[in-house]
Formats: C-alpha cells, sequence, structure tokens
C-alpha cells in the first residue's frame, strides 16, 4: 500500500491550509493547530453528550455497520423566528475556529429542499448559523444562513445549483475561521467547497447537527477547534 505523506492529509483552501486528521491528530486552519474537542460514534448508545429541540425526535438506531444517530421525527418544537425546528447540539463544548467533519444520511423522500443541516456558533435559539445541504438551491435551500434575531437569511457568497442527496451515506466537512470569518463547506470527495461564505457576527458558540423538516441520520462525528 502507498505510504501517505502528512502533506497529502491537507487541502489548500481560499490561501488557508486546512490539515483534516493529520499525522499528528491535530488540524491547522492558517497554521493554527487545533485538538480533537468532541467526537462520538455512537457505539455506546449514549445522548448524554447531546440537546435537542425534541429529544423525542432522536433516537440511536442501527445503520452504518454499526450505531448512529437517528433523527427519526418532526420535532415539536416552534422556535421564535423562522429557522430549523430540528436541532441537537454538542451540550458542553463551545468553540472558535474549529473543523467538523461527520457521516451523514438522508431518510426522507426525495423532493427539491430534501436537506440535511448543521448548527454553529450557536449563540441562544435565535441567533445562530446553519449549513442547509438541499438538492435545489433557491433563496431558502442550499445554502449558508445566519439567524440573527429574526428569521433566517443566506448569507452564502457561492453555492452550487444544488447537492444531491441519495440512499447512501456522504461525508461532510464544515470549516470556520473565525478571524477571516471564512465559512466553507464541503461534500465527499469534491475538492472544491459546495458553499462558501464570510461573516463574523458570531465567532463563538456551539456546534450540532440536525434539519428544517426532514429525517437523516449521522455517525463518525470528529470536531476539532480550540473551546472557549
Amino acid at each position: 500500500m502507498r505510504k501517505r505523506t502528512c502533506w497529502q492529509c491537507g487541502i489548500v483552501l481560499l490561501g488557508l491550509i486546512v490539515m483534516v486528521g493529520g499525522c499528528n491528530g491535530l488540524a491547522g486552519i492558517g497554521g493554527k493547530k487545533m485538538p480533537v474537542v468532541f467526537k462520538a460514534d455512537f457505539e455506546d448508545g449514549s445522548l448524554d453528550a447531546w440537546h435537542a429541540t425534541d429529544s423525542a425526535a432522536w433516537r440511536i438506531e442501527e445503520g452504518h455497520g454499526g450505531k448512529v444517530l437517528a433523527l427519526h421525527k418532526q420535532s415539536n418544537y416552534q422556535p421564535e423566528v423562522r429557522s430549523p425546528v430540528n436541532i441537537n447540539l454538542i451540550e458542553d463544548v463551545v468553540v472558535g475556529d474549529f473543523v467538523l467533519e461527520l457521516k451523514m444520511h438522508s431518510t426522507t423522500k426525495d423532493y427539491g429542499h430534501r436537506d440535511m443541516c448543521l448548527f454553529f456558533g450557536y449563540q441562544d435559539p435565535s441567533h445562530f448559523y446553519y449549513v442547509h445541504i438541499a438538492n435545489q438551491s433557491d433563496a431558502h435551500a442550499n445554502s449558508i444562513f445566519i439567524v440573527n434575531g429574526e428569521p433566517r437569511v443566506s448569507i452564502a457568497k457561492t453555492r452550487t445549483e444544488g447537492t444531491k442527496w441519495d440512499e447512501n451515506w456522504h461525508t461532510v466537512r464544515l470549516v470556520r475561521d473565525v478571524e477571516s470569518g471564512t465559512i466553507d463547506v464541503f461534500f465527499d470527495d469534491k475538492a472544491e467547497p459546495i458553499m462558501t461564505a464570510v461573516d463574523r457576527h458570531f465567532t463563538w458558540g456551539k456546534v450540532g447537527v440536525g434539519s428544517f423538516d426532514d429525517t437523516g441520520q449521522f455517525d463518525d462525528i470528529r470536531l476539532r477547534g480550540r473551546k472557549k
């Protein structure tokens, strides 16, 4: 088997070197090293590290060769401003810069807004960012959004026309650099991000997973960053 060198672990992203799972177990943004601050493969069957908008909508299921985190129904939750209802946050971890990588699997029917989401910079239920990955792009889908005391607003600088969900598991990576304000989202083995944004409203916060109004599964979560 061909040996993988350290530089092969990285990618060049807008002039920044993002080391994902580097040879020393650290991730780096702009030369800043970050350790793993949270990881979950759900094999212990516990959800103690998580806080959901509706805990009844979440459970551990079999799948992906083991146990996975599943959003199996709609949450009984009504946010104060128009924003996703299915949110599950890592309870006790707050980060600034971070690299989040995980496996995601959509389990809902196929339609234009079929979505799965990642949440970050979460301050409270009316102040946070989220990534909405959906089959088709429009004003409310397949973009990076900010919720800042009012209904969500797209802040994407670039994005694709859509990101197709199917019956397979997909690898998603979210990279946040608070100093530059950059937000970059990668899907599977694509070299270029599927969406980007630049925003500095929230420079720290909790991180989580979920969906606007669909169901899905999550596994092999790795969060690298610096705790606040």
